[in-house]
């Protein structure tokens, strides 16, 4: 593997018209401990499973940024009471967030449009919510959210009896749902989705009768896992869930570190030629280890270390180093399990030996933004080798990247890629739009010019 220029200067920002762009430079060593944000998939359930169970809950370490606002903002419409508590009076964490769950009767119809701002995860499940309440609602989003496929959550929901209108023959949002009345239906997804399965669960627990519902692959089971703590009629076989209808109780929940911010942290380490960085306290559950499987099957050293239990959720503290990765390839049922990681490991690829390959990987054509072109474009526009293909992409190790200019298009996921591959490239990076990555992670670049400041002490 060619080695690279070893450089530190400061990033530097500027912002105009909230257009921030950001420069990153190679740092010569990355050392540093990191600890996430809150997991975005398990807190939105949190608050939302919460907000139809009886009685008062405890929610700790919430995730951070837009799609935290999301969940909040819907469920508080809909009459739940959420207060906010910064110091937490209950533990040492920062702040916490009660929820006075309203019961299974308790929503009330909302007043205005319910806005689920860029959350793809709380538009769906909250219509899937919303589809078993005897009122009228309007759920919707922002520009890129109302540009999203809807059907997938339609079709199954209408079956089950709500009644939803949207846009574009009933596929893009806003969604106009009249809820109530549900019966009970056998469904087979059409693709392996969490936020897909998810919906149709939440609307199961009104439902008459017991719903099954058949996965073609495993996807993440945070739902599954929280709905049985909180005494839910949940039983799961093979890629089979049946879910009955339930009661809710209010559920303590402490979120553990989301392993999607995590992965940023982890493939800077594994791709930088003199690194190592230990991330703390993050959700290591099954569904979501993808990323960390495909790494290990590259090559990289990874370690789990202070494996513990919290509630149904395993956590660990992940360290990564330094590695010599080898191409690999990723599809099939592996796909749902690294959806989101999928353009960091398209650039652990430009670092690999050998050609890597992602396929059957359309889904990401419908994420925030087109994910694909997205993630080809910036990463050629380093010098990435790479080839995109109407499923996926074809990237040929190059071992070295140069400094360049890359586009978020409003993507965190792309903003926060482009950033982690300006740490390895030569000369000056600049990302546009780089307040993307506030959506998911507003810390993000706070973050990265910590461990650059770390990173250069200990050099």
């Amino acid at each position: 593997m060619r080695q690279r220029p070893s450089v530190f200067i400061p990033q530097e920002r500027t912002k105009q018209d909230d257009h921030m762009r950001q420069v990153i430079r190679h740092i010569a060593r990355l050392e540093g401990t990191i600890v996430p944000p809150g997991d975005k998939s398990i807190s939105q359930r949190a608050v939302l499973l919460n907000s139809i169970a009886t009685g008062p809950a405890h929610v700790s370490n919430l995730c951070e940024g837009d799609d935290r606002s999301s969940i909040l903002r819907c469920t508080r419409a809909l009459g739940v009471r959420i207060s906010r508590h910064s110091p937490c009076p209950d533990n040492s964490s920062d702040e916490c967030f009660h929820v006075h769950g309203a019961g299974p009767d308790g929503l009330t119809e909302p007043e205005t449009v319910l806005n689920a701002g860029n959350s793809g995860t709380a538009m769906r499940l909250v219509t899937g919510m919303l589809a078993a309440q005897p009122f009228l609602s309007v759920v919707s989003g922002d520009r890129s959210l109302r540009s999203r496929p809807m059907d997938r959550i339609v079709e199954p929901l209408t079956q089950m009896g709500a009644q939803i209108m949207g846009r574009g023959k009933d596929t893009l949002a806003p969604l106009a749902i009249r809820g109530g009345d549900l019966k009970a239906i056998d469904y087979r997804l059409p693709v392996a989705s969490a936020q897909l399965k998810s919906s149709i669960m939440i609307a199961a627990l009104y439902a008459e009768g017991r719903t099954t519902i058949d996965q073609p692959a495993v996807s993440r089971d945070h739902t599954e896992r929280m709905l049985r703590s909180m005494g839910a009629d949940v039983e799961t076989e093979g890629l089979r869930i049946a879910v009955g209808p339930s009661v809710l109780s209010p559920l303590d929940v402490r979120v553990p570190g989301d392993i999607s911010a995590a992965a940023f942290w982890i493939v800077a380490a594994c791709c930088h030629p003199n690194a190592r960085i230990r991330v703390e306290g993050v959700g290591v559950n099954s569904t979501r280890t993808g990323v960390l499987d495909v790494l290990k099957d590259m090559g990289a050293r990874i370690k789990l270390e202070n494996v513990r239990e919290d509630g149904e959720e395993l956590v660990a503290d992940v360290v990564a180093e330094s590695s010599d990765l080898r191409a690999t390839e990723i599809g099939g049922d592996m796909v749902p399990r690294v959806i989101d990681e999928l353009p960091l490991l398209a650039l652990a690829g430009c670092f690999a030996r050998g050609t890597t390959v992602i396929r059957d990987a359309s889904e990401l054509r419908v994420k925030e933004s087109d994910r694909i072109s997205g993630t080809v474009r910036g990463l050629a526009g380093l010098g990435a080798e790479i080839e995109e293909r109407p499923d996926g992409m074809v990237i040929d190790g190059v071992g070295v990247l140069t400094g360049g200019e890359c586009q978020s298009g409003g993507d965190h996921r792309i903003a926060m890629t482009m950033a982690i591959a300006g740490l390895m490239a030569t000369g000056q990076t600049v990302v546009e739009g780089a307040e993307a990555a506030g959506v998911s992670y507003p810390q993000f670049w706070d973050t990265l010019e910590s461990l650059a400041s770390s990173s250069r002490v200990s050099s």
